[in-house]
Order: structure tokens, then C-alpha cells, then sequence
């Protein structure tokens, strides 16, 4: 984890290095966040830190466990199957409902959210899934439900530490101009097909890496974590 400048010890930064820590894989799950340590790293009180990992257990990053302490979440196998099921019937609504309602405007809006491809390193991968996210995010609120752009937001921020196992940096961009293609067309059918197909390679490849090099550090049962 990047150590904090002098003074910089805001919830926010703190909130903002943790969480990359997390979904970049430099902390594992069941890994106990010890406050007193983090705030001895951070040069500052512990209230900003608690703060923190409040926020980050809001988006199911962090798990609070009373008279224990603050963990990285655990997830087990059938969690991650029962979100990845989850995510293609929100996203598949979305970009149905996008398709015959999305402006030009919302469309310019897509076009923009991506940077471009600057390498395979945390900070670049950190800024990817943030991209990944709005992205997605932002087809949502063209459906015209904004509880289902929130809800899928949610979804996404509990997915980015799998989803960086795609490593997917350098091909994101143009799988999300197939999508933009398809919005464009208003064709519900043909945009509903390019999202099952990004889906699909996504939970194929997330499901290889989870098991064959990540088994170590999930708990890939069927029972609920405790």
C-alpha cells in the first residue's frame, strides 16, 4: 500500500488507498485491519480510519465483526456465483431498457469515461475499474430507474477486486465501444447480445482465476461466511 504524504491523512485518502489495496489483491481476505496500526501509518487519529473502513464495509469490501475487530471481507463460492448471476440480470435490464430510451448526450457521456490504456501497474488498474464502474453505472441511469443504476453500482463495488483478475485493462476500452455500437443502433436485442457476451467472458475468466490461483484466500465452499 503507497504510504500517504505528510498531512495527507483524510478519511478519504485513507478510504481511497485502502480500498486499492483490496481490490488490486495486496490484502487478503480474512486479513485483520488493525486501526491502531493503520493510524500509526497514516500519522493521524483513529477516528479518520474508522471512518474509513465504515465506508468501505458499506460497499462490502470490509467486514465489521463486533468485540473483534475490522476484516477484509470473505466470500465464498456461491456468493461470488449468486453476484455474478445477479450482475447479468441487473446489466441485461439496463442496457435493454437503455437501448430504446439513451440520448446522444448520455452516449457522448460513454465515450468519454476511459482514459486509455497506461500500463498493468495498481494505480492504472485502480482507475479501470473506477472506469469499468461508471461506465456500467452510467448505462444503468439510461434505463430511466435510478434505483437500478444504484443498485448495480452497489454490485460493482462488492465485484472490482474479482473483476481486476480479468486484468482486462488493455482490451476494457474496446469492448465498451462494442457496447456504445450497439446503444447506438437502439437495438435492444443486438445491445442485450453484446452485454451477455462481455458478461460471459468476464465471469468465465473471474471463475478460472478465483479457483485455480486465488483458492488459497477464498473460502470456495457452499456455506455462508461466519
Amino acid at each position: 500500500m503507497a504510504h500517504s504524504k505528510p498531512g495527507a491523512t483524510s478519511k478519504t485518502l485513507i478510504y481511497k488507498e485502502i480500498r486499492r489495496s483490496i481490490i488490486v489483491g495486496h490484502r487478503n481476505p480474512g486479513e485483520r485491519l488493525d486501526l491502531e496500526a493503520l493510524s500509526k501509518h497514516y500519522g493521524t487519529s483513529i477516528t479518520p480510519v474508522r471512518d474509513a473502513l465504515q465506508m468501505l464495509s458499506q460497499e462490502g469490501l470490509v467486514t465489521i465483526k463486533p468485540r473483534s475487530g475490522y476484516f477484509v471481507t470473505h466470500v465464498t463460492l456461491k456468493q461470488l456465483r449468486d453476484m455474478l448471476e445477479l450482475r447479468e440480470i441487473l446489466e441485461v435490464a439496463s442496457i435493454e431498457r437503455a437501448a430504446v430510451r439513451i440520448t446522444d448526450e448520455q452516449l457522448e457521456q460513454l465515450e468519454h469515461v476511459h482514459a486509455g490504456y497506461t500500463g498493468d501497474d495498481d494505480e492504472s488498474y485502480d482507475r479501470y475499474m473506477d472506469e469499468n464502474r461508471r461506465f456500467h453505472y452510467l448505462i444503468a441511469q439510461a434505463s430511466g430507474n435510478q434505483e437500478l443504476a444504484e443498485m448495480l453500482g452497489h454490485l460493482l463495488d462488492r465485484l472490482a477486486r474479482f473483476m481486476v483478475l480479468c486484468r482486462a485493462g488493455e482490451t476494457l476500452e474496446p469492448r465498451h465501444a462494442l457496447l456504445i455500437k450497439a446503444l447506438r443502433t437502439h437495438d435492444a436485442v443486438a445491445a442485450r447480445q453484446a452485454m451477455l457476451n462481455e458478461i460471459n467472458e468476464t465471469r468465465e475468466t473471474i471463475m478460472e482465476r478465483v479457483i485455480q490461483e486465488e483458492g488459497a484466500f477464498w473460502r470456495l465452499g457452499n456455506r455462508d461466511s461466519k
